[in-house]
């Protein structure tokens, strides 16, 4: 019997589609006309002879094998391009292009100090940078969006390799003046959690917080959250409680201009990991370690 083998790009539509659960977006994303991606998977579904997809007026659902091939699509096309990036790997290291998504706790405070000598000394490289939170990060990693992820740690990552970039201290920041602000380093029991100021979910700043505060179960109300930690700056600037920052984001001058002070956070796990990860086992292994030492240099 002859067994007749989807296209490359047809699984791509079909991975596209799952994702973005719009035949039109999923087109978009994929850069082809929203026919040429219906077409292509009619062309996939007639290939296996199965209904992969249920089409309605209103809305795109996957039939329960639909999933488990979009599952295995996943796996297809990252050894696809893990395939093309063997062949790349073995010429010049750090050149052409790679896709890095970055956490927004990072983005802002290491990128600008890090991508110019960056661009000056590897002008072959086209980096190509996505920030994003971290479960969506991992998820492109894993599903072959990202070639490599910035990000803080610890965090499950699930299978990774990983290269440490630095350690990253917490800070408790008050607004000046404020009589519950103490002159050095702060103790987690002297930090009234009642006032702290924390990022939404999915940042994972705000658990390594916690955990730094020996607090790990705690959870924010509406009124403690803040979307970015400029935000969280500005609203401890205007007397609405305290927060946490990162040493890197201070050293980036988030607090300039405010009437913000931060102190030192005394705990047995004051820090936060920086690494670069990458999928376990990559051809370009050896490329994503000499990044890694490109970023501590910077």
């Amino acid at each position: 019997m002859t067994v007749h083998q989807p296209s490359l790009k047809q699984l791509q539509y079909l991975v596209s589609l799952h994702e973005h659960g719009h035949f039109r977006h999923a087109a978009a994303a994929s850069n082809v006309s929203q026919s040429t991606l219906s077409a292509g998977l009619r062309d996939l579904e007639a290939l296996l002879g199965v209904t992969l997809v249920e089409r309605t007026n209103r809305a795109v659902r996957f039939t329960p094998l639909g999933n488990a091939v979009v599952a295995k699509a996943h796996r297809v096309l990252r050894e696809a391009e893990e395939l093309a990036e063997l062949v790349q790997s073995s010429g010049q290291p750090l050149a052409g292009e790679l896709r890095m998504s970055v956490i927004p706790t990072i983005a802002p405070f290491l990128l600008p100090r890090m991508l110019p000598r960056l661009r000056r000394e590897r002008p072959a490289l086209k980096l190509y940078l996505r920030e994003e939170p971290s479960a969506a990060a991992i998820e492109s990693l894993h599903h072959g969006r990202a070639d490599c992820v910035l990000l803080a740690l610890p965090y499950d990552t699930g299978e990774v390799d990983r290269e440490t970039i630095e350690l990253d201290a917490l800070y408790v920041a008050f607004p000046r003046d404020d009589p519950r602000d103490p002159p050095a380093e702060i103790a987690p029991e002297n930090i009234d959690l009642s006032r702290l100021l924390l990022l939404e979910d999915g940042h994972c700043l705000k658990d390594h917080a916690l955990a730094a505060c020996n607090s790990p179960g705690l959870r924010a109300s509406a009124a403690m959250i803040g979307t970015s930690l400029h935000t969280l700056v500005q609203m401890v600037d205007n007397g609405l409680g305290l927060t946490m920052l990162p040493e890197m984001a201070l050293d980036a001058g988030i607090l300039n201009g405010t009437q913000v002070v931060a102190r030192p956070l005394k705990s047995d796990n004051p820090n936060r990991e920086i690494a670069l990860v990458w999928r376990k086992g990559s051809p370009r292994g050896d490329e994503f370690r000499l990044l890694a030492e490109e970023l501590r240099a910077g």
